[in-house]
């Protein structure tokens, strides 16, 4: 089957209401997602962390999706959502700490990421309390897979269900980010170790867990990078730079940082995880490009944030939007909503470029929608 150009994904997503559900004609490549990560990809689960400071539980946050505020750091969606539109999912995958997501709602996924959490298991203490990544793999041992065996009805060990229908869903990891801007750059280790040095053991811890993941019986996985962490409102108002442009150091970081994930989708899958396919998605790359080029991207705001921001004595760091603030007309016209995530139009052309993007500079070695269509 020929795949769908890009250009015409994001004219049909352009024109798509977020209500009802996207529904295809065709049955859905995969059986669901797994979703482990940061903000970025986080759902909601911040929601029930009672002593979790990043929350978007609250408006202007969800001023553009269904169901409103919903503890997505955005308008609107986060790309996960747009995914599994294009994955022609039957639902959102629902958020893990929530009590309500058990027994059939978990069949499709669950998204176990948490704001303000990273790779390493400290990473967050700036923002109380988070799940982290060891954490999220965890709770996808512990608890999820026993009730997935429960509901597919199968016999045998955990591991034998595992193997079996594991391979047909999507491991979606998107995490980094703040092992760098709530850590190295924000306390004493950059003192004490070399970004080189940082880079590489953050990179070995992520992939023995993917190599975790791997040996429960995941064999599809994604890997989203990390963003332009140097380009984010927060980060220029912080450390101004000669004409208001990006801080340039920041940047390096992230580029370091995907250029070891990406070689991780060759790598993995060669020594440590035969059988199993690995995707890398640039968003760095995919973002810089527009605010590069916003005009030709149909953006006109790539600095300021879209919604009023809270203040360093409300949140700390003033990176969240203020609590009941106000939000900018022109939303899809803003690379950001608040003062380091984007908005749903940049979310949803991550998304689409994931899914059906040709060029190996922003999904390599394949796209998504190709991984998804792989027998196994």
């Amino acid at each position: 089957m020929a795949e769908t150009p890009v250009w015409l994904l994001f004219m049909a997503f352009a024109s798509l209401p977020l209500l009802p559900w996207c529904k295809g004609g065709d049955e859905a490549a995969v059986k669901g997602m797994f979703v482990f990560g940061s903000s970025l990809v986080d759902n909601g689960n911040n929601n029930f962390l009672r002593n979790s400071k990043a929350r978007a539980d609250y408006s202007p946050y969800g001023i553009d999706f269904p169901w409103g505020p919903s503890g997505r750091f955005s308008n609107g969606r986060n790309p996960v959502d747009v995914l599994g539109q294009l994955l022609m999912l039957p639902s959102l995958i629902p958020p893990f700490a929530d009590p309500k997501t058990k027994g059939r709602r978990i069949v499709h996924g669950v998204n176990y990421a948490s704001g303000g959490s990273g790779i390493l298991d400290h990473t967050g203490s700036l923002t109380g309390e988070v799940m982290n990544l060891s954490s999220q793999i965890g709770n996808f041992e512990d608890k999820t897979l026993p009730e997935l065996k429960a509901q597919l009805g199968n016999g045998g060990s955990r591991r034998v269900v595992a193997n079996r229908f594991l391979s047909q869903y999507l491991f979606v990891v998107g995490t980094g980010g703040n092992d760098y801007l709530l850590n190295y750059f924000a306390g004493d280790a950059k003192n004490s170790t070399t970004l080189s040095e940082f880079t590489h053991d953050l990179v070995s811890i992520l992939s023995s867990q993917l190599k975790k993941l791997y040996d429960l019986g995941a064999r599809k996985f994604v890997l989203f990078s990390i963003q332009a962490m140097g380009c984010v409102p927060v980060v220029r108002a912080n450390v101004p730079t000669a004409k208001g442009g990006c801080v340039e150091a920041m940047n390096e970081a992230a580029i370091l940082f995907n250029s070891h994930l990406r070689r991780l989708a060759d790598a993995s899958r060669r020594r440590r995880m035969p059988g199993s396919f690995v995707v890398y998605v640039n968003s760095y790359k995919i973002i810089r490009d527009i605010i590069n080029n916003p005009i030709r991207s149909g953006f006109s705001e790539t600095s300021d944030a879209c919604c009023e921001l809270s203040s360093a004595m409300e949140d700390g760091r003033g990176i969240l939007c203020r609590r009941g603030g106000r939000a900018c007309g022109d939303r899809d016209s803003h690379v950001f909503f608040d003062g380091l995530h984007p908005t749903d139009a940049v979310n949803m052309r991550i998304a689409v470029k994931a899914y059906g993007s040709n060029l190996k500079a922003e999904a390599y070695p394949m796209n998504v929608g190709h991984l998804a269509r792989l027998s196994m």
